[in-house]
């Protein structure tokens, strides 16, 4: 029997980590650009890698990190350095010398914390302080920053202001719009587009050989509800998660008349669950927020200026009822009126 995968903040059940993925699908605009500055020997201190969840960010950063470390070996115009490098397996198994992760791992209870704790990013300074071992790049990734305290960004921002010669820093974000500006303002700002459904296909595709209970057969639908997030993919796929999106869906075009059986229907859906279906459901609600306050969808009885508020609501109701296993039911309930009071004139 195979072993379980380790307990990572960065992995989706036995999906290999984005450490481990040797074949990054999309973002070939980024790739270039890090190319190109590599090339002309102008490569930035800092990289913040922007964009939803689940579309490749970490990734990308370690196929950056790769090339980097293995001084540029790859061929023209790519990052893709060979997977048999020396560079390529330790970093893949997290025993590079030259590289540094700042990411969430179990505690001493062996659960995952909500954050990354700030006596490891204060490890940091110490890190750029040393000689790099291999005497090339010295790196440090970030994943994320969104799970990053205060105190943990001030104490990375000391080194981001005064970085060493060859340091190389890619911060990976989820909502870079959110940090702190004094950040944002020391890095390289690298964007990513949402996959196409094609792509999200594709890395379905890849990821069935190492998650054999993916269902095939549902891999265009996850696709085409994922917006583009291979997680969300995942995530959909995972028991009810389709099913509960489209419930989900139904309700929110019915706002502000909303059946109240329909929603003790659904959250008996998610009564229990702590999975695909209570994380469809709210990525649905906020999906909708999100269409809305950008106007890629238009309901005239939407208030514009309420939506930031009530998606705080709903990601703080998210977050409360899947720490301390909430009450289901009372959450869709919660969310729903929020979202009538987002509507009313």
């Amino acid at each position: 029997m195979k072993d379980a995968p380790p307990l990572e903040g960065d992995r989706f059940g036995t999906a290999p980590a984005p450490r481990e993925s040797t074949h990054l699908v999309g973002h070939e605009e980024a790739q270039a650009m890090v190319r190109t500055a590599w090339d002309a020997g102008r490569l930035p201190h800092a990289l913040l890698i922007g964009g939803a969840e689940g579309i490749g960010k970490a990734t990308l950063a370690y196929a950056i990190a790769r090339f980097v470390l293995s001084g540029g070996a790859a061929p023209a115009h790519s990052l893709a350095v060979d997977p048999g490098h020396p560079a390529a397996r330790q970093v893949a198994a997290l025993s590079h010398p030259d590289v540094m992760v700042l990411r969430r791992t179990p505690n001493d209870t062996g659960k995952l914390p909500s954050m990354i704790p700030a006596e490891q990013v204060r490890r940091v300074r110490s890190f750029f302080g040393s000689t790099a071992a291999l005497g090339g790049w010295r790196v440090c990734i970030v994943d994320t920053l969104d799970e990053m305290n205060a105190q943990g960004a001030n104490a990375l921002l000391k080194t981001l202001e005064e970085p060493p010669n060859r340091a190389l820093f890619l911060l990976v974000s989820h909502a870079p719009g959110r940090l702190l500006p004094t950040i944002r303002s020391r890095c390289r700002m690298v964007p990513l587009r949402a996959l196409s459904e094609g792509q999200v296909v594709e890395v379905l595709e890849g990821l069935s050989a190492h998650m054999p209970g993916l269902d095939r057969s549902r891999f265009a639908e996850a696709a085409e509800a994922s917006g583009g997030s291979v997680r969300e993919a995942l995530t959909l796929m995972e028991g009810d998660g389709l099913a509960v999106r489209n419930a989900t869906r139904v309700l929110l075009d019915a706002l502000p008349d909303v059946d109240p059986r329909s929603l003790h229907a659904l959250g008996e859906k998610l009564t229990g669950d702590r999975g695909g279906a209570f994380q469809s459901f709210v990525g649905t609600v906020e999906g909708w927020i999100s269409d809305h306050a950008t106007g890629r969808r238009q309901t005239a009885s939407v208030r514009l200026a309420r939506l930031p508020e009530v998606w705080e609501k709903v990601r703080r109701a998210a977050v409360d009822a899947d720490v301390y296993n909430l009450d289901r039911k009372t959450l869709v309930f919660r969310i729903f009126a929020s979202l009538n009071e987002a509507l009313r004139p």
